[in-house]
């Protein structure tokens, strides 16, 4: 599979088959500005407008933006569903993780997670390839609560999303603390890699995409 960051918490997922994910499509005030983009599959962790600019995404999309268990093009979907803060959504309402089944491999994409899930929702994620997480703080988990879910979940590869760029509007915590706090990672340089269960093994553990 192919997976690109395009800003975020935006990624554009694509199975060997061709069979397209996004995932939280952001407004333009957040900075980024997405590219032209078609999807077979959306899906939304929550309904802020920086991860549901659904109207920005082109082609005849299934959305999903409910926890549950599906299957849309051969691929299994699971939300799950947790809280966007760290008090049961008492500031922010709720989040849905996402955890994708495509090509022999187990995709997460955590959206807006705001608290260390408990044993029951790390159950229902299950063992993870790759790992999509949020790692700025301030409407997310911050670096250090990041590094200590990798460690609970001890993914594959983990890839940072959700942090402070030069063209990020509104301030969070760059991606260096987060570094810092897993021991270290590698960027790759460009916003796509190409995976698969053969190929896993050679991608450092954490690795940071550019977009």
């Amino acid at each position: 599979m192919k997976i690109t960051w395009l800003g975020h918490a935006c990624f554009l997922i694509t199975s060997d088959k061709g069979v397209r994910i996004v995932t939280d499509p952001y407004d333009e005030y957040v900075g980024f500005r997405l590219p032209e983009t078609e999807a077979d599959i959306l899906t939304t962790s929550h309904s802020h407008a920086d991860h549901y600019n659904i109207g920005a995404i082109r082609g005849r999309f299934k959305h999903f933006k409910e926890p549950g268990a599906y299957v849309e093009r051969g691929i299994g979907i699971t939300g799950i569903e947790t809280w966007h803060d760290e008090f049961e959504g008492a500031k922010r309402g709720k989040n849905i993780i996402y955890c994708f089944d495509i090509d022999g491999l187990r995709v997460c994409h955590c959206g807006d997670l705001g608290h260390l899930p408990d044993e029951e929702q790390v159950r229902e994620i299950g063992k993870v390839d790759i790992l999509l997480i949020p790692v700025g703080g301030t409407y997310t988990i911050d670096y250090r609560a990041a590094s200590e879910l990798v460690n609970r979940m001890n993914p594959s590869i983990t890839i940072p999303m959700h942090y402070k760029t030069e063209k990020l509007t509104f301030n969070l915590d760059p991606v260096d603390r987060f570094l810092s706090a897993v021991g270290g990672g590698e960027r790759a340089g460009k916003s796509e890699i190409e995976v698969s269960r053969d190929t896993l093994s050679s991608f450092p553990k954490v690795l940071v995409l550019e977009c």
